[in-house]
């Protein structure tokens, strides 16, 4: 026997609701799409104009806003991942501590944007300490990806719960996208962009500015190729050619080695560098692993002598093994040859909103430019009106210091109306004569005409200059190259990665040594 239910469904009674009648597979797939976009755009892709996808975004900006510069203390990491989820991020906390650890691992950035304090992991893959232990703060390049955001040069948005607002792009002042790389899983799609030189990323960008027209070619005698923090060696430039025209290509990393011998007529390898996110832990327990179940022939030793001053990786060879042809089977068998799989997929502003797009190496530079041109546009017009509103306020201070007794004189026997009376007798409007009366006399009595004609007149100045800019679009584009330039003398440094030119990939004959064999055959062709 049934309960009966407690309430009568007849009872309940929503009059002002609609049903509305959908197909499910319909609706399923405007859901899912609506899933993915949101992932697309608010999660895992970076923005081509300032290479960080929203959770770096708002670590940035959140540690700007508590002054965590690069000239003031170290804070505790749980500070900054509190203050990002709950003020723009209201996602789980690991999520948030992980980007921030990237951002300081010298390994994984080429230029990093957040100055560690403690235990921020290895390139052995080693976990980073809790977020309780380590202290962070930005670092100093990190000063040009925010600089002049207070000048109104980007747009924003409102945070989750409409209590703040956040910036939807950083002005990055260097093509942090090119600098650093990202990497990242979407929903259907995925982005990999290796990291370059400063140096080499500014000098095409000049070129670019320079040359309107400049080609692939053009580009390329300033960006020779991606350059990891890692360092090692890329073998080729055709699949850095093929990643630069079309946004997708494959470039094969080697670790740097060198041949030492030792003891009686032995040689070991030596590896000094490993191919960028390879985990050098890992590393050497596949060789190992391989050594001890015979795929790998000729060594007798392999041990880790890395140390502070930088890695060494050696490995000792058996007294009759070809060192090159043991080292061709590691480079084949093992990571010290990887693969990096180029694609150059970023998020591009289409109509006011954001679309994930296959890249070129020139439709990279052409969207930064445009968005570099804005900012500088923008940073103009913000101080031409602060110029300006200055220099508003400067004639009305210059009229009080010409009649200064009769100012004085109102601003005292005035109560409640020496605004409107100052107004009407010196023609100054509410702003200017609103300064005067929140002055105090003293101030009043102790102006200064000659400082301020001086100030007044270097405010006209500045105030032409500003009006030049903003009418000539080459002038923008020389202050973003002295800009640019200076950046890249500042924080610039040498390439890491050498580019080495091959003919072919490893081929098998590569793997076996050579040397004298006899053959004999049978008349039956065996």
């Amino acid at each position: 026997m049934s309960k009966k239910p407690q309430y009568d469904p007849e009872e309940i009674r929503f009059p002002q609701q609609k049903i509305v009648e959908s197909p499910l597979v319909p609706e399923m797939e405007k859901s899912y799409i609506d899933y993915a976009m949101s992932v697309i755009v608010g999660r895992a892709l970076p923005d081509v104009r300032d290479g960080l996808k929203p959770v770096h975004r708002r670590i940035l900006y959140a540690m700007y806003e508590d002054n965590l510069t690069y000239d003031h203390a170290f804070r505790k990491c749980a500070t900054a991942v509190g203050d990002v989820l709950g003020r723009y991020h209201p996602h789980g906390d690991a999520s948030v501590y992980d980007a921030l650890v990237r951002l300081a691992q010298d390994f994984s950035m080429r230029y990093m944007l957040v100055d560690g304090h403690g235990n921020f992991g290895s390139v052995d893959g080693d976990p980073p300490a809790a977020y309780r232990y380590t202290e962070a703060r930005l670092a100093r390049i990190s000063d040009e990806m925010l600089r002049d955001i207070d000048k109104d040069t980007v747009d924003w948005d409102p945070n989750f719960d409409e209590t703040r607002r956040e910036p939807k792009v950083l002005p990055s002042r260097f093509p942090n996208l090119l600098v650093n790389g990202s990497s990242g899983i979407a929903v259907g799609m995925a982005t990999n962009i290796p990291p370059h030189s400063l140096r080499e990323v500014v000098g095409a960008v000049i070129c670019l500015l320079d040359d309107p027209d400049a080609t692939l070619t053009d580009l390329m005698q300033h960006i020779q190729g991606p350059d990891f923090p890692t360092k090692g060696i890329i073998m080729g430039r055709a699949g850095i050619r093929a990643a630069y025209a079309t946004g997708r290509g494959r470039v094969t990393i080697r670790a740097r080695h060198e041949f030492e011998e030792f003891g009686r007529d032995r040689t070991r390898i030596v590896i000094t560098e490993i191919p960028y996110q390879v985990n050098k832990r890992m590393l050497i327990k596949s060789m190992a692993d391989q050594v001890e179940d015979k795929r790998l022939e000729g060594i007798s030793n392999i041990q880790d002598e890395s140390d502070r001053s930088g890695m060494r990786i050696v490995i000792e060879l058996k007294r009759d093994a070809n060192p090159q042809v043991v080292l061709n089977r590691l480079f084949a068998q093992t990571q010290l040859q990887t693969t990096f799989a180029i694609n150059m997929l970023a998020l591009v502003e289409v109509d006011g909103k954001l679309q994930p797009k296959i890249l070129s190496l020139r439709h990279i530079l052409d969207e930064y430019i445009a968005h570099q041109e804005s900012v500088v546009t923008r940073r103009t017009r913000f101080d031409l009106r602060k110029a300006q509103e200055r220099a508003h306020l400067l004639e009305g201070l210059l009229i009080a210091q010409d009649n200064i007794d009769e100012v004085i004189r109102i601003v005292r026997t005035s109560y409640d109306d020496a605004k409107e009376n100052l107004m009407a007798r010196f023609g100054l409007d509410d702003v200017q004569a609103a300064a005067i009366c929140d002055m105090r006399i003293i101030s009043l009595q102790g102006l200064n005409r000659e400082k301020l004609e001086n100030e007044y007149k270097e405010l006209e100045e500045k105030i032409a200059w500003f009006q030049k800019v903003l009418s000539d679009e080459g002038l923008v584009r020389q202050i973003l190259k002295e800009e640019l330039t200076a950046i890249a003398d500042r924080y610039g440094d040498e390439r890491m990665t050498e580019i080495q030119d091959v003919e072919d990939e490893i081929d098998i004959e590569d793997l076996i040594e050579e040397e004298q064999c006899v053959f004999t055959l049978t008349q039956a062709g065996y």
